[in-house]
C-alpha cells in the first residue's frame, strides 16, 4: 500500500486546514487507520483514527474537538479536518495503516505497516 499526503501549509493560529491522504489501493475500509504527528525534536505521536475492528473514531485529548477524521472509500483517501489550530499542532503530519487487530495498538506507531511521507503543518501566533 502506498499513501500519499497532502494539504499542509503555513496558516495562522485559530486557523483551518484538512489533510488529505490517498491510498494506492482499497485498504482504508480494510485496515486500521490513523493519522500521527511528529513536532520537531519529538517523538511520533497518535493524532486520529480508525480500528479496523471496532470501527469508531478516536482522537488524541489535545486535538478532540477541534480535529475529525474522515474517509472516502470510493476515493481511497482519508482526511483530517483541523479547525482552531494552535502554535502546539506544528508538526509533520503522516497517515498510516495498520493490520493489527489489537485495539490498544491504535495508539503505536510501531503498529503500523505503511506509511505517507508526511506532509508539514506550520501554525504561527
Amino acid at each position: 500500500v502506498q499513501l500519499q499526503a497532502s494539504g499542509g501549509g503555513l496558516v495562522q493560529a485559530g486557523g483551518s486546514l484538512r489533510l488529505s491522504c490517498a491510498a494506492s489501493e482499497r485498504a482504508f475500509n480494510s485496515y486500521t487507520v490513523a493519522w500521527f504527528r511528529r513536532a520537531l525534536g519529538m517523538d511520533r505521536t497518535f493524532v486520529a483514527g480508525t480500528h479496523r475492528t471496532y470501527g469508531r473514531l478516536y482522537y488524541d485529548d489535545a486535538v478532540k474537538g477541534r480535529f475529525t477524521f474522515s474517509r472516502d472509500n470510493a476515493r481511497n483517501t482519508v482526511y483530517l479536518q483541523m479547525n482552531g489550530l494552535t502554535p502546539e499542532d506544528t508538526a509533520v503530519y503522516y497517515c498510516a495503516v495498520g493490520l493489527s487487530g489489537i485495539l490498544s495498538n491504535l495508539w503505536s506507531d510501531a503498529a503500523y505497516a505503511y506509511w505517507g511521507q508526511g506532509t508539514q503543518v506550520t501554525v504561527s501566533s
